[in-house]
């Protein structure tokens, strides 16, 4: 009885090893589905299970789990039926702004054996925003002798949704004195301009009182409101006019405060203060526009204040305002469009989507240990990530899809030799080490050579900020040396070096001596007790004497 359920248990681990290598995948096809915003706790996406192919009991025996890259975790699996549900509410505004696509990937992982699945969830908009203006009262001031056709524009209405629900047209109350105009500006966004269409006369009427409407296009239409209010008033005949209304820059996001972005200009032909011009933001600049840009008033030239971020706001629109100091004070405006430029600033990382698993000796090649995905938040060129591996490694990494890898063995694995694997490369050393010992073949370690020390420029980077350790470059293996990071007054000076191979190191280290300001050069060697390169001093054929 024992020896026959021996053999079976037997028999079912090999079973089990046999499904693992057979099973285990990575799928490139994904499962897509679509739902509204705003849907209820527990509402149902999809039948997972179904979908991909699973039977509802392997949802709870092969340890399924979802994990969202947005880092929110809207959906969770029902065990019980294998339907993708939603667990929190989304908020499509909230989760991709004004943006045409919202696309939330998930990432299915079953963990026994390891499988790894990609599903997309479309966030449709529906019209839960109406229209709004950034101010419900609007008071212009414009003289009775402004010509008919001049057009004042008006702040936009604001409507997070997309597509057919966002903002479609304006409407203005009757008056014989105005008409509205609607322009579409960059980015789509349409800006309301009021026209006058008569002559003003403020004898007859000193006040207009006009009703600005903006309407969506969803069904049904939802609306905002806006009041404005025209003083008429009389003198200073003409409205400071740019030499552009639309001004397109582009920035580097690595901009140094200070930075000029452009001058705008304005002229007025009025004489004296009726045509001098201040120039300011828009009324309705917000306080991080403010904190970012900042405008000279008299010359109009626009300045970086605070610091860009391509990745956080790629495009700026700023609203100016020419303004002259007659009586009434005449306006003219102007947008400027701010384009900014990415930089390589964010470094790659590098995500474990699923634990290492444990591999037995003899695995074949090809057998998977565990899933990586790797991602950049820089664009273009600068958010592409490769992977790779030391030369010397026994595991390779098999693409997948979007940035996503499988962590593979690539050769002959001998426990008894190495029991345990890990990628990073540790040294031990004893807290008082004596500057110019050897800590470890570094170059060695990570499977380089003596043309890869000096083409690729190694150097060694302490995350504690002091430079404690450097890489000794004449020897072909690369040791790293301790370094004694000398401080003080004499590094706030201008300073000359002089570095050469000493003879009296085992390792062939570089001996750098530093001459004082004070003192010449063979006082400063008499003090460090050591000696300049002359007869007694010997090269092996990789060494030189090197001066700075």
């Amino acid at each position: 009885m024992t020896k026959r359920k021996g053999c079976r248990n037997w028999r079912w681990l090999a079973l089990w090893w046999h499904h693992f290598f057979l099973l285990w995948s990575t799928i490139d096809g994904q499962t897509r589905y679509s739902i509204t915003e705003e849907l209820k706790q527990g509402s149902v996406v999809g039948n997972l299970a179904k979908d991909l192919g699973l039977g509802v009991s392997e949802i709870f025996d092969r340890k399924l789990h979802v994990a969202s890259e947005a880092g929110e975790q809207y959906f969770s699996v029902d065990a019980g039926k294998g339907e993708l549900v939603v667990n929190d509410r989304i908020d499509r505004e909230a989760l991709c702004g004004q943006s045409a696509s919202c696309v939330l990937p998930l990432q299915v992982v079953i963990e026994d054996p390891l499988q790894l699945f990609r599903v997309e969830v479309d966030i449709q908009d529906i019209n839960d925003n109406a229209p709004r203006f950034p101010s419900n009262e609007i008071t212009l001031e414009i003289a009775e002798s402004t010509v008919v056709g001049v057009h004042f524009p008006l702040e936009s209405a604001i409507d997070p949704d997309v597509g057919s629900n966002s903002l479609k047209s304006y409407t203005l109350s009757k008056d014989e004195c105005f008409s509205i105009r609607v322009k579409e500006v960059g980015g789509g966004r349409k800006v309301p301009e009021l026209i006058l269409a008569k002559v003003l006369d403020r004898e007859k009427k000193a006040v207009h009182k006009l009703l600005l409407t903006a309407l969506d296009g969803g069904s049904p239409v939802r609306s905002g409101t806006a009041q404005i209010t025209i003083r008429v008033l009389d003198i200073n005949d003409n409205v400071p006019a740019f030499e552009k209304t639309s001004y397109k820059v582009s920035v580097s996001e690595n901009a140094v405060e200070g930075a000029l972005i452009v001058q705008t200009k304005a002229t007025d032909m009025d004489d004296g203060q009726n045509g001098e011009i201040e120039y300011s933001f828009g009324a309705h600049t917000s306080d991080a526009m403010m904190s970012i840009f900042i405008i000279d008033h008299i010359s109009g030239t626009i300045f970086l204040k605070g610091k860009l971020d391509f990745e956080a706001n790629a495009n700026y629109e700023l609203d100016i305002t020419a303004k002259d100091k007659g009586t009434p004070r005449m306006e003219g405006h102007c947008t400027v469009h701010v384009e900014v430029i990415d930089v390589n600033d964010n470094a790659p990382e590098i995500m474990l989507t699923s634990h290492p698993k444990p591999v037995r000796e003899d695995s074949p090649n090809g057998t998977v240990v565990a899933l990586i995905s790797a991602r950049d938040l820089d664009s273009g060129d600068n958010g592409k990530v490769r992977l790779q591996l030391p030369k010397t490694s026994q595991f390779a990494l098999k693409p997948s899809f979007s940035h996503n890898y499988a962590l593979v063995t690539s050769g002959p694995l001998d426990r008894e030799k190495v029991s345990e694997l890990n990628g990073q490369t540790r040294y031990s050393i004893p807290e008082e080490l004596e500057r110019g010992s050897l800590v470890g073949n570094l170059a060695k370690d990570l499977g380089l050579g003596l043309s890869d020390i000096f083409n690729r420029n190694l150097r060694v980077a302490s995350e504690a900020g002091e430079q404690y350790f450097s890489v000794d470059a004449g020897k072909a293996d690369g040791p790293i040396k301790y370094v004694e990071v000398l401080g003080g007054d004499m590094l706030s000076q201008s300073q000359s070096f002089r570095s050469c191979m000493s003879p009296m190191s085992e390792y062939s280290d570089f001996t750098l001596i530093k001459p004082s300001s004070t003192t010449d050069f063979k006082e400063v060697i008499s003090v460090l007790d050591a000696s300049l390169p002359d007869s007694t001093w010997t090269f092996e054929s990789q060494q030189v004497s090197i001066e700075y």
